[in-house]
């Protein structure tokens, strides 16, 4: 059997093992030795490739970018940072229709430059936003559908686990993909807080009770809502703006930003030693888990590069009587399939070592393509039947609602996430623009 071929058959088992409940990160390594044994012949090679990579795939400085921003993000909820953040923009924005809404958006964007995880925001603005907006008789299922499709932007808004994934993956600059990912994530925004203002406009009984939101806040009030989550802000501003300054590189500000915000937690008292092993036992899960998924996906790239596979694919893609672009939608596609049953991790570790290469040699930016894979990843995790922000919230909300409700309830917002994917596949300057300046 030929490698080319031992290689699509071993694609195939990856994704069979990951339908019927098989770990992503073994389904990947075991079928990367079994695919290495099959075309070499030697299984002493394949066994040697899981213990080089195991080392080597996570030996880098940059790997030392994942844990700090996970920390800084575990951190700045622990101060309390995330209810500032709501409470400060339900003051600024609480007046207009649908208020509330829009600043849920506005808090989960700027809660989304610190944690960097979307299931993450879905559980913890689900206790914050959906009781307040239920309390002004928002109707149940708008309410779930805006914190569902603001949710997203956890992913979207630098810094991002999905993005660092990618540029791990891929060999792209991490730096480069966070500027990348702030034009789209200031698009997604805008256009969820549009959508929600208009529907509060036109259809005024889903926005609940206007008259019940409170007196117009003056000056002094808007200007005392928007100073008090002062910490938070300064720390986003020192990070990503040192990042982007180019003072420090991606790793450097995952250690500015985790010791910040282990201030900000001092300064609101809330360090103590349940805190403490709460917080470090989280963080270990948390990179652990993900340091395995990233060993197993270098395995099985490794794997596919011995077989020819994605080079021959590459050629093949390119030699098709197609525009470029339907090659980029026909991925675009997969990624929206795929995001309907597994996580987000789980398909760029599936799809990006195939697909990279295709997109390297169509011509198109890597970067470019990043921000528009996690754009269409992301839109899968409001899609049933197993979409991971519906799951997380029905967790964090218990039986107070149905997965059916969250789903019905985001399926105007996962419209909206698709015009915003059309808009940057059709306009790549969106992603494009601010890592070219920087």
């Amino acid at each position: 059997m030929d490698p080319i071929t031992i290689a699509l058959l071993t694609v195939a088992g990856v994704f069979l093992l990951v339908l019927i409940g098989v770990h992503i990160g073994v389904s990947l390594a075991l079928l990367s030795v079994i695919g290495i044994w099959a075309i070499t012949g030697k299984p002493n090679v394949a066994i040697s490739l899981l213990n080089t990579t195991a080392y080597q795939a996570v030996m880098d400085y940059v790997f030392a970018v994942i844990p700090l921003f996970v920390l800084m993000g575990i951190l700045a909820n622990l101060s309390g940072a995330t209810r500032d953040l709501f409470s400060s923009a339900h003051v600024i924005f609480g007046r207009l229709r649908g208020g509330l809404g829009v600043a849920t958006v506005i808090a989960n964007a700027i809660f989304a430059a610190i944690t960097g995880v979307s299931v993450a925001s879905a559980a913890v603005f689900s206790k914050l936003a959906i009781p307040e907006m239920l309390r002004l008789r928002y109707e149940r299922k708008f309410a779930f559908g805006i914190v569902a499709g603001s949710a997203i932007l956890g992913m979207l808004i630098p810094p991002s686990i999905l993005m660092i994934v990618y540029g791990v993956l891929t060999e792209q600059s991490i730096g480069k993909l966070f500027a990348a990912g702030v034009g789209p994530g200031l698009l997604v925004a805008a256009l969820l807080s549009l959508g929600i203002w208009l529907r509060a406009r036109f259809s005024p009984g889903v926005a609940g009770d206007f008259d019940s939101a409170g007196a117009k806040p003056g000056l002094a009030e808007i200007v005392k809502a928007a100073i008090r989550p002062w910490g938070v802000i300064l720390l986003i501003a020192l990070v990503l703006g040192g990042l982007y300054g180019g003072f420090f590189t991606p790793t450097e500000a995952g250690a500015i930003g985790a010791a910040g915000a282990l201030v900000l937690a001092l300064v609101a008292g809330k360090v103590n030693r349940s805190s403490s092993i709460e917080v470090l036992s989280e963080i270990g899960r948390s990179t652990a888990s993900i340091f395995l998924l990233l060993i197993a996906a270098q395995m099985y790239s490794r794997m596919l590069t011995i077989s020819g596979l994605a080079s021959s694919l590459s050629e093949w893609a390119a030699a098709l009587p197609v525009a470029p672009i339907v090659i980029v939608l026909a991925f675009v596609l997969v990624f929206l399939l795929l995001g309907m049953i597994i996580d987000s991790v789980s398909i760029l570790l599936l799809t990006i070592p195939i697909m990279f290469p295709v997109i390297v040699k169509l011509g198109y930016d890597p970067i470019w393509f990043g921000m528009v894979s996690i754009v269409a990843i992301e839109i899968g995790l409001l899609t049933p039947p197993f979409g991971m922000v519906a799951f997380a919230m029905q967790s964090a909300l218990g039986d107070s609602a149905s997965l059916e409700e969250i789903f019905a309830g985001s399926l105007p917002f996962t419209a909206l996430l698709v015009v915003a994917l059309v808009l940057l596949i059709a306009f790549p300057s969106i992603s494009t623009w601010l890592p070219s300046v920087l």
